[in-house]
């Protein structure tokens, strides 16, 4: 089985040191989130100033990895999209809408976020849940269609953390935006508290842009490595097989030190389905 690794894995190495290092050891794909030593740009949940990150610079990064071998699935954005500033959503649509300039002149088929979250108010809050939802929707409507404008695909990434807290209710969301340009980064360490690994691919199966390679015990607030969670990694393998075969599979939460183990955890797993 092919396995990837997100690039914010290595805050410490440059684009050249992780792209040879993925390519040392076996990897495919990477999510490229711009966090390297020379190109550090990455802010979750925010944004940073892009004004330096050129055409030309963004060219030769994506270049580094393929040059490799190493295939860039993904970009991965990360910002804001329930932001009540309005000033402050406009400059993160911006961001995110550079992000897409960026992809669609490199070739990179995705961008890559999550709802994003109010500091200090992270996940559903009954007062204004209604609002942030159709917030949400109003944000991702605007970013598919840009999305299609660029010839590229947006993800979302769904967590029981945040107003989209489940496989149904991504597909719910997908419905209700409508957009073809919509896509999902499933991340089943996100959804495991809420959906079966069954459910996970009965309702998104259609919609996989890619996975993120993530483990969580469901009583737990963030993610661990592959095989310390409660996920049942045999039986999500083989739904992805019969379901998802070859859709790109990226390691998260390692690091320098332990993600050729960790991608021996899922070739394991794998072997033993």
């Amino acid at each position: 089985m092919d396995v990837g690794v997100v690039s914010r894995s290595f805050p410490q190495l440059s684009n050249e040191e992780v792209a040879a290092l993925l390519a040392e050891r076996g990897f495919r794909w990477t999510e490229l989130c711009f966090s390297q030593t020379d190109s550090n740009y990455w802010r979750y949940n925010g944004r940073s100033d892009l004004s330096d990150l050129t055409d030309k610079r963004s060219q030769e990064i994506v270049e580094t990895y393929r040059k490799h071998g190493i295939e860039v699935a993904s970009i991965g954005v990360f910002t804001n999209l329930l932001e009540t500033d309005e000033q402050e959503m406009e400059a993160n649509l911006q961001y995110f809408e550079r992000h897409m300039q960026i992809a669609a002149g490199t070739g990179v088929p995705i961008v890559a976020t999550e709802c994003g979250f109010i500091p200090g108010k992270r996940g559903i809050q009954a007062d204004s849940y209604e609002k942030d939802f159709e917030r949400l929707k109003q944000q991702i409507s605007w970013l598919g269609e840009r999305a299609g404008h660029y010839g590229i695909k947006l993800a979302l990434e769904p967590c029981v953390l945040d107003v989209v807290p489940s496989a149904k209710r991504t597909a719910d969301f997908l419905a209700q935006v409508g957009s073809p340009h919509i896509q999902v980064l499933l991340d089943p360490a996100n959804l495991i508290a809420n959906s079966s690994e069954e459910e996970m691919f009965q309702y998104l199966a259609p919609h996989l842009a890619y996975f993120h390679g993530k483990d969580r015990k469901v009583n737990d607030t963030y993610g661990r490595c592959v095989g310390d969670g409660d996920i049942d990694w045999r039986k999500l393998l083989n739904l992805y097989h019969e379901q998802a075969e070859g859709v790109p599979f990226i390691l998260e939460y390692v690091n320098i030190h332990n993600f050729c183990e960790i991608r021996d955890r899922v070739i394991a797993f794998d072997q033993a389905r």
